[in-house]
Order: C-alpha cells, then structure tokens, then sequence
C-alpha cells in the first residue's frame, strides 16, 4: 500500500473514532424521569452489598499512587476537590452491579463539557458519564449516562443541578483467552434516575483517547470517580459482586 493510500486509511480511521467526539451524532431527546427519580433517598443497600460510601469517611478508596483519598467529605456526602485527582477503591472488582448517586454544582457554571463534569470508570478503564446535561448541549456521546466516547444514552433523563440523581449500573468485564486475545467485549446496562438508557451494549474497548482497542488485563480492578476540574458530589455508593456468565 503507498503512502497516499495509508494517509487515507489513517483519515478514516480517525474520523470513524471522532465521531460524536468531533461535534457528530444527535443528542438524545429530553425526558422527565418522573417521581421514581425526583424521590431519591439514602437508603439501606441489599444485604450482600458492599457499601464503599455511607457518607462517613474514604476508607474505602485510595488516589493513584495508594495514598488515602483526599476529597471532601461533609453532610453524608463527598465532593471532588479540582486537582486533588480521580480517586479509586482500594478493592478490586469484576461483574458487578453498582448503585452512584452523584449531584452536579449549583448554581452551574460553564457550558457543555465545561459544566458538572466528572465519571464513574468500571474497571479504572470503561466511563459511564457524570455531566449536568440539565439544557446543556454537548457532543451526543458526551451527555450524562453516555459510554464515553461510544454510546449516547437514549434519552436524556437530566435532573437540574444540585438535585441528586442516580445511576444503577450492570456490567459485566471483558473475557480474555490466556494468549491475551478477547473472547467477549465488556457489556453495560446502565439506568439514569430509574430510566434505562443502555441495555446489555458492547463496549468497544477502555474509552480513553479515540483508538480504543482492548489490552489484555486483570479480571478484576478498582472502580475509579474522576477528578475533571468540577466540584461534583457522590453520596451512597454501593456495590454487589456477580457471580460470571461464564
């Protein structure tokens, strides 16, 4: 293949993954969630859940380098501090179902990805959006409850800012062959303030960056809340381990 062929190749290949990054795709339709959102509460998890926030303390979780978590934590709630960085548990996970309820800053300030901006990554590598979509236009797989990168949520079911919404997430990990080779693709079911906005996709791979292509790794690694600059709240955050498919 010559250059001027491979130059191609390369473009669309670049294209391909910018898409709805590169200002493509169409935003989800708006919807009120109904009284099943605008009723959350802290409320007691299933009994074989593992709690990782009670709105106590961060014993729970760790920042990069395996130091204590240094976000704020007051009034049952934690709240990223910009620049202090994305925080982990200290536990390591694979098949799970996961309970966040998350509140972005009031009153809001900035505009698209610049507003209420932060993630929930499974595995430290695969990002189920935290963003005040609330009348906030942005790139379509960029919204609240988006796969980043790679699947808009089918609806928008946006809460306005500082009123706490949840997400309920099922997600299975990636299997791998002992040569390294994948054998199935992360899956993820993901319910914003009670609605189903993702059931059972394929995930494309870590989405980070815009070449997203699988790498042998772990069966089981931490969850991760990122740190993007916005002063996001978390608060009762549980998590219950799943027995494989497999």
């Amino acid at each position: 293949m010559n250059a001027s062929k491979l130059l191609l190749v390369g473009a669309s290949l670049l294209l391909s993954s910018c898409y709805g990054l590169c200002g493509g795709g169409v935003e989800p339709p708006a919807i009120d969630p109904g009284s099943a959102a605008t009723q959350i509460q802290t409320t007691a998890p299933p009994s074989d859940a593992i709690v990782l926030f009670d709105g106590a303390d961060l014993s729970q979780w760790i920042d990069k380098t395996g130091r204590p978590a240094r976000w704020k934590v007051e009034n049952g709630y934690m709240e990223v501090i910009p620049g202090s960085g994305s925080i982990y548990t200290a536990a390591s996970f694979g098949d799970v179902q996961l309970h966040v309820e998350w509140s972005s800053p009031t009153p809001p300030k900035g505009s698209g990805q610049g507003r209420g901006n932060s993630g929930i990554k499974l595995m430290g590598l695969y990002e189920v959006q935290v963003l005040d979509s609330y009348e906030n236009s942005t790139y379509a797989v960029g919204q609240a409850g988006a796969v980043y990168g790679q699947y808009p949520p089918r609806v928008n079911a946006s809460l306005p800012p500082g009123t706490w919404q949840s997400f309920d997430i099922i997600f299975r990990a990636p299997r791998f062959s002992p040569n390294g080779r994948l054998k199935a693709p992360a899956r993820l079911t993901v319910f914003h303030n009670g609605v189903l906005i993702h059931n059972a996709v394929e995930v494309k791979g870590p989405t980070a960056g815009l070449l997203r292509r699988y790498s042998m790794h772990d069966p089981k690694l931490p969850l991760m809340l990122q740190d993007h600059g916005d002063p996001v709240r978390y608060r009762n955050i549980w998590i219950r381990e799943l027995e494989p498919e497999d």
